[in-house]
Parts: structure tokens; C-alpha cells; sequence
């Protein structure tokens, strides 16, 4: 469609991507691989917004003259950051710790466009079935958790652990999508049909990079 406009995701995620793609988006993934250790003090929302701020700001020094979207997801048990397992035994000892209790997921969104910034942060309670030792090695055994916060996938296998989802599932699959409307709106960018599908507009508007500092 003439006047579309791309949208950068800087995020190596396969579900954001998928996710992001049914809406028939035109897309380019450009994953930015930044330092998420939590900083002491902070908490769980700081750090989620903190980090996907950074992959915003490091991806739009690539692609100035395109929307860049960002995204981060935590598991907080109580304050207690959970991040991506480094292994399976650590997958194994966060599962075996969410057992049976409700944690929170907060996901992150951070949109750079035109040199304005536009960020939302989404969060639900999640609460785990007190699954016994053999389900929770099984399923640290899977892989499916690998590279999730938390070490599960409620889209997954992983809802078989799910006792329930209170709030927007979307924040614990990773990308809330309803978010993404008045997200765009905020930094003067639409969405119309396009065909099957949706474009992003930026009608009238000479892009420029946003600032890094």
C-alpha cells in the first residue's frame, strides 16, 4: 500500500513475530541483544519497561527512518525477578518454585517513532497448579521453556501447569496486541486495512531519528 510504512521489531521472539505477522503487518525483525540484569532496587515494572526501552533505542540507531517496536516480559514471584533459564536445571528450580502459587507477568512496550516515544505496560496473575516433581522435570525437560521468562509457555505445553490467568493473557504470551492501536495513535501512526490484512500510516510525516539519550 503506498504510504505504509514498516515496522522494525526489535525482539528475537518467534511468538511476537508470528503474532505481529497475522495482523498482515509488513515487518522486519531485528532482535538487539542487550544487558536485561535486574539493577537492586529495582522492581519488576521498572525492569521490564527499563530493558525493552534499551532494545528500542539500540534497534532505532539501525533503523532511524522506521517505527521500532520493543518488547520485554518478566515473571515476578512476589519482587523476585524470574529472567530466561540459562539451563535446564534453572528451568527445573523456577518451576519448582512457581508451583502451586500465583505469580505476576508484566510485559513491556516501548515504540520509538518520529522522535517521540510511546510506552505501555501490561501485567496479569498467573496462578501455577501444585503440579508434583515428576511434571515440572518433565516439562523443564521439554525445551518449551528454554527461552521464556519464567521457564514456561502458557500458549504451550506449559498450560497444562496453568491453574488460571487473571487479567490480559496476552502480557503472559508476551506481546498484548490490544495495546498496540492507541500505542500507534500516540506517535501519529494508524492502522487500516490493507487487503486481508492491516498496514501502519504515518500520512504527512517526514520521519526523523529519535533521541538516545
Amino acid at each position: 500500500m503506498s504510504g505504509a510504512t514498516a515496522l522494525v521489531l526489535a525482539s528475537g521472539s518467534p511468538r511476537r513475530r508470528e503474532l505481529l505477522s497475522r495482523l498482515g503487518l509488513e515487518l522486519a525483525v531485528a532482535a538487539q541483544d542487550v544487558d536485561e540484569s535486574p539493577v537492586a532496587g529495582e522492581t519488576p515494572g521498572a525492569h521490564a519497561m527499563r530493558v525493552a526501552r534499551l532494545k528500542a533505542r539500540a534497534a532505532i540507531a539501525h533503523h532511524p527512518d522506521r517505527p521500532v517496536l520493543a518488547a520485554d516480559t518478566v515473571v515476578a514471584l512476589g519482587q523476585r525477578i524470574l529472567g530466561k533459564p540459562r539451563d535446564r536445571a534453572a528451568a527445573a528450580a523456577m518451576l519448582r518454585d512457581l508451583a502451586g502459587k500465583t505469580h505476576t507477568v508484566l510485559t513491556a512496550l516501548v515504540l520509538l517513532w518520529n522522535g517521540q516515544e510511546a510506552a505501555h505496560l501490561e501485567q496479569a496473575r498467573v496462578t501455577m497448579v501444585p503440579f508434583r516433581r515428576e511434571l515440572w522435570r518433565w516439562y523443564a525437560g521439554t525445551g518449551e521453556g528454554d527461552d521464556k521468562a519464567g521457564a514456561y509457555a502458557v500458549q504451550g505445553q506449559g498450560a497444562l501447569l496453568v491453574e488460571r490467568v487473571e487479567g490480559n493473557v496476552q502480557a503472559v504470551v508476551g506481546l498484548p496486541l490490544a495495546a498496540l492501536p492507541d500505542l500507534f495513535a500516540r506517535v501519529n501512526l494508524v492502522l487500516v486495512a490493507s487487503g486481508a490484512g492491516l498496514a501502519l500510516m504515518s500520512p504527512g510525516v517526514a520521519p526523523r531519528q529519535a533521541p538516545t539519550g
